[in-house]
């Protein structure tokens, strides 16, 4: 059976077709994947592949998104990105293209740790003229953390351990949440207004 003239698609028509089922079956998603064959050319644009054990799918990240990354991305990194999929009509290639890239994982916590620090050595926080030598003898310490954290109990074992006359406080708080800074905070300035302690930690 020879199919009727209007059923009779061209190679581009038939790609504006599956670009437009694409683009309007897939809401902007959110992928976790490890960068592959990245490649910036002189166009600013940014070209890779988002990649798992199993798969990979072509991205591209264009200039006017790319010019605003906090970092630079390289292969293997393993990233969390934002975007619409496609089709690239000319060649016919299904592809993710981004309008948001960050680290994911490991990578975004070293950075944020990156930025903090910066943001405190900025503010002289670290600055040598600032510190406090330790006392000779420490007969009282606070310990400012959470009463059933790991760190708490490594911290009284090493100290039981190695400094068995040391009287030491355990001042309980918050360590994570919106409130935990100011919680920590005020036990901080109490513990050290107190006179009570030679070292808080």
């Amino acid at each position: 059976m020879q199919p009727r003239n209007n059923d009779v698609l061209t190679p581009s028509q038939l790609n504006t077709l599956a670009r437009d089922l694409l683009e309007g079956s897939f809401p902007a998603i959110w992928v976790e994947a490890e960068l592959g064959s990245v490649a910036r050319p002189a166009s600013g644009h940014l070209y890779f592949t988002l990649k798992d054990a199993r798969a990979q799918l072509r991205a591209a990240m264009f200039r006017m998104k790319a010019q605003y990354l906090k970092f630079v991305p390289r292969e293997g990194m393993r990233v969390l990105v934002r975007g619409k999929v496609t089709l690239y009509d000319a060649r016919g290639e299904y592809q993710m293209v981004l309008d948001h890239m960050e680290e994911a994982g490991e990578g975004a916590l070293r950075r944020a740790f990156e930025e903090l620090k910066a943001r405190l050595e900025a503010e002289g926080l670290f600055d040598p003229a600032r510190k406090r030598p330790m006392p000779a003898h420490v007969q009282r310490l606070a310990v400012i953390t959470s009463p059933t954290g790991a760190a708490v109990r490594d911290v009284l074992s090493v100290l039981g351990r190695r400094f068995p006359l040391l009287e030491v406080d355990l001042l309980p708080t918050l360590v994570q949440g919106a409130t935990a800074a100011a919680q920590i905070t005020r036990l901080l300035q109490a513990a050290d207004a107190s006179g009570r302690y030679d070292v808080i930690l």
